[in-house]
């Protein structure tokens, strides 16, 4: 399908996708929920594959060095970005620093969702072979040490009507303890304090298609000037047809 046309149907989708009265209606639901499970507003379980509608060139191959278009670098993200050596990572072993939790969504893959348990939910990606973990309630235990997925804390959003029906909503996560990793292959930096928060949205097209979108926002004052707000697109998928893990890779 065209990049073109794709655009077209996940922005016509959208519109069908909101609430009446416009924007991210926020609300509760009739009577307490049992878990996050049961009570979840969507259902992103299955196969997705990425589609990409955007940043082809910055996704799909890894850029040259300093290529960082886009993207509100400090001088001091500039600085690491310019200073990007493949080569030393692989000899630290930090292959994976554009494979951690604020740049894996973008990298082009297969994801498969579960949930381990009623309070937890994972998200494997075949590329890197990386592993998110949500967590639905309390906050990211004391001793909790950073690693390339951080720790994510994650809840349902319901959408209401204009009548406090409960519908659709979407799944909002908080990751943090994040290891220090790149927004981009080529280098592009996060430091490991930043914080990251994303909107899970689950749309379907005129033609049926299920959808799921991905809002993806970086706050990281050390390397970026204000936040870097990404959208990406996952189409279901049937089975694991195409399911191909691979291991990280630094170039």
């Amino acid at each position: 399908m065209p990049l073109v046309a794709v655009g077209a149907l996940l922005a016509a989708a959208c519109v069908m996708a909101q609430p009446a009265g416009g924007g991210r209606g926020r609300g509760g639901g009739r009577g307490a929920p049992q878990n996050p499970r049961a009570s979840a507003a969507i259902d992103m379980t299955g196969y997705w594959v990425s589609v990409v509608t955007e940043d082809w060139r910055y996704r799909m191959v890894t850029p040259p060095k300093g290529q960082y278009l886009g993207i509100p670098l400090t001088q001091e993200g500039r600085r690491t970005a310019d200073a990007w050596d493949p080569a030393k990572d692989e000899a630290a072993g930090l292959q994976c620093r554009g494979f951690g939790a604020a740049a894996i969504m973008r990298v082009p893959g297969r994801f498969h969702i579960t949930w381990t348990n009623d309070t937890t939910m994972q998200i494997e990606a075949d590329s890197g072979t990386q592993t998110r973990v949500f967590h639905f309630g309390g906050a990211a235990p004391a001793d909790t040490q950073p690693s390339w997925q951080g720790y994510s804390i994650a809840q349902w959003e319901p959408a209401t009507t204009a009548r406090g029906e409960p519908r659709a909503g979407d799944l909002k996560v908080v990751t943090t303890h994040m290891l220090a990793g790149y927004v981009r292959k080529n280098g592009v930096p996060y430091s490991a304090n930043a914080v990251l928060t994303e909107y899970y949205d689950r749309l379907q097209g005129p033609n049926g298609d299920e959808w799921l979108v991905v809002t993806t926002e970086v706050n990281d004052p050390l390397d970026f000037t204000m936040p870097f707000v990404t959208t990406t697109h996952f189409k279901k998928e049937p089975d694991a047809t195409g399911w191909d893990p691979q291991p990280c890779s630094a170039r």
